[in-house]
């Protein structure tokens, strides 16, 4: 199925329609409405440096983008879409839907012998877990490991080859990469554009889940990246940034454009808990 999106230059270009192959916490798709309507009519290079589940990516297919994340996992299974979509999907093909082999693959990472596993086997992994653990949710632990529990789905969509193809056609243009935010003043220029999805911050002591690797992303790290979009704005470059509404993000984005929008987050332990909140859409241009 094609669908119209604006290209970089404003143009419309037909693109291939898909969604996120993985579910992630604060992921994007529940909110694109309010994203796509805030993104510049037109702009170089699209780069998301936190990318998570890609939703505003893969909805705007953009001609030049550089994808990052600081999760290994989460890159090698972009990669293993972007590159090698049909192996993948062979791959995925063969895992099985129960308790005792999920927690068997999920152990996996505990061993000596993971670290010699390939990409491609690790991307089939996170894809896998991620499709049957709990609630759909990604966490790790202070050693990088995966724990989240077994989720009981009926019949879960483990290999959807259709979407991942998908998903390999509009990434093949992208350049992915594991890293962090901190490259993006070398490499980024006048006129580009970044969308940023941070972890959250916490808007309350109990609301602290940053665990999308081991390294957390807490107080000091929302602070340098307030910095580092201070320092694309005197270079020319166009950023929007998703955070909650918290007393402290305001007052680091002071100046800047602040918006408050109104998202679903299905994303909680406890089902009293989800449902619509109130998250900031922060913009240096108009």
């Amino acid at each position: 199925m094609e669908s119209l999106a604006l290209s970089s230059t404003g143009s419309q270009q037909k693109v291939i329609a898909c969604k996120p192959f993985v579910k992630w916490a604060g992921g994007k798709s529940q909110l694109l409405p309010e994203l796509i309507k805030r993104v510049p009519a037109k702009f170089g290079t699209y780069f998301e440096p936190f990318l998570g589940g890609g939703a505003l990516f893969f909805a705007l297919q953009p001609e030049q983008s550089m994808l990052s994340d600081i999760n290994s996992e989460l890159i090698f299974a972009y990669q293993a879409v972007a590159e090698k979509p049909q192996e993948l999907i062979h791959a995925l093909k063969k895992h099985e839907h129960n308790p005792d082999y999920y927690y068997k693959l999920r152990e996996a990472d505990r061993s000596s012998g993971y670290k010699r596993w390939s990409p491609l086997r690790k991307a089939s992994r996170l894809i896998y877990l991620n499709k049957t653990c709990f609630n759909g949710l990604y966490r790790v632990n202070a050693k990088g490991e995966f724990n989240v529990p077994f989720g009981k789905y009926q019949d879960p969509l483990i290999c959807d080859a259709l979407n991942l193809t998908r998903c390999s056609f509009a990434l093949r243009k992208a350049k992915i990469l594991c890293a962090g935010f901190e490259y993006l003043t070398k490499v980024a220029n006048k006129g580009d554009f970044v969308y940023f999805d941070p972890p959250y911050m916490p808007v309350s002591h109990t609301a602290n889940f940053t665990s999308y690797a081991k390294v957390p992303f807490e107080e000091q790290l929302q602070i340098e990246l307030s910095h580092l979009c201070k320092k694309l704005d005197s270079m020319g470059v166009k950023f929007m940034l998703s955070n909650s509404f918290a007393p402290l993000i305001a007052e680091l984005y002071k100046g800047f454009h602040i918006e408050q929008v109104k998202a679903n987050r299905m994303i909680n332990s406890k089902k009293e808990k989800r449902g619509k909140v109130t998250e900031l859409v922060i913009r240096n241009y108009a």
